[in-house]
This record gives C-alpha cells, structure tokens and sequence, in this order.
C-alpha cells in the first residue's frame, strides 16, 4: 500500500497552521498535511520526505539557505500580496477572506498538478461520480455564486427542489460550507477556477 504524500506546514501561528491544514486537506485530499510550530520541528522530522512546505515568511526568511535550495517545493505564507524580499519563490498571501484563500490554494494546485499530473491516483472512493447529474448542476451554480432563487430560475425548476439538492449535495459530499463546495467542484473538474 503506497503511503500518501505529504505536506508540511511551518507557522509559529497555531491557529493559522490548523486552518490551513484543513483547506489543503479539502483541495488535496490524498495528501497527508503536517504542521510544525518552528523550523527546529521540521527539521527532527525528516524533512525532505514533503512533496511541499507551507512557510511563514519569517520562517523563510530566518532559514533562506533550506529552503532556497528547495525553492520549486516552497510556498511562502505572506501576509501582504507584495514579496520583494522572496523573489522565485511561490506564495499566497493569507491575510485574505476565505473565499480568496481558496481560489489561491486551488489556482496553485492546479498550475502545479493540472489535471493531476505529479500526483498519485486519486483513492477509488474519490473518484466515483456520487451526485447526480441534476445536483452537479446545482452544484456549479452554487459555487458560481448564484442564489436558490436564480438557481431556481435557470434550471426553471421550484425554489424547495433547489433547497432540496443543495441539502442532499451538502449531507452526499459531507461538506458544510459553500468553500468546500468550491474546493470540491473545481479539485473535480465541475467548475473552472476562472468562472468563480
């Protein structure tokens, strides 16, 4: 049985780690997502066995030699969008609202992996078509923004029936948040990052 790949997160900032730990889970599930509170962490952790490190700017910064040399792994944490000090590195600014973190974690993952390329195969489970064709439908209108009552409108079916799908798509992919509902639908090809 191959083992998953795995991820490292570096952020002294607990709370941050753990969220971001939780959005990468949900645009790379079969990846394996660690965090460590320092580089000294990481560093009694076998480092080089992550496929990619998600790092805080400082952390980066107070460690330029490692990571320079794993500059194609890296992905720098920044808390503004401007990075002159880190130039050839990837980042995503994170002091963004969800919605923007999102589309950055999925428009990195699939300028890296586009159609999963550099990636093991997706488990058996994940890839099974579990929403029906009408509820995909549903599906990519939520994420596209659109409310029940337009949803309702271009699919010309009633307000209830919409509810209804978007019940049964939120309990079928057990998924609580119109976020993860977009995570999913792009990680999956339903959507397109560029229509939301």
């Amino acid at each position: 049985m191959s083992r998953s790949p795995k991820v490292a997160i570096i952020d002294p900032n607990t709370l941050s780690a753990l969220g971001l730990k939780s959005m990468l889970q949900n645009v790379m599930p079969i990846m394996t997502v660690e965090t460590f509170g320092s580089f000294a962490e990481l560093s009694v952790n076998d480092p080089d066995s992550f496929y990619h490190y998600f790092v805080a700017m400082n952390v980066v910064l107070e460690n330029m030699s490692f990571f320079t040399e794993r500059r194609r792994k890296t992905i720098v944490l920044s808390p503004a969008s401007d990075l002159s000090p880190l130039t050839g590195f990837h980042s995503i600014c994170v002091n963004v609202p969800e919605s923007t973190l999102v589309r950055s974690l999925l428009a990195l993952e699939q300028h890296a992996h586009g159609h999963g390329q550099n990636l093991p195969p997706m488990p058996q489970a994940l890839q099974q078509k579990v929403l029906s064709d009408r509820e995909l439908e549903v599906l990519s209108l939520i994420v596209k923004g659109f409310i029940n009552k337009e949803i309702a409108d271009k699919l010309n079916i009633g307000l209830t029936t919409v509810i209804t799908h978007r019940k049964n798509i939120m309990e079928k992919l057990g998924m609580k948040s119109v976020s993860a509902l977009t995570i999913y639908a792009v990680t999956h090809g339903y959507v397109d990052i560029h229509q939301i």
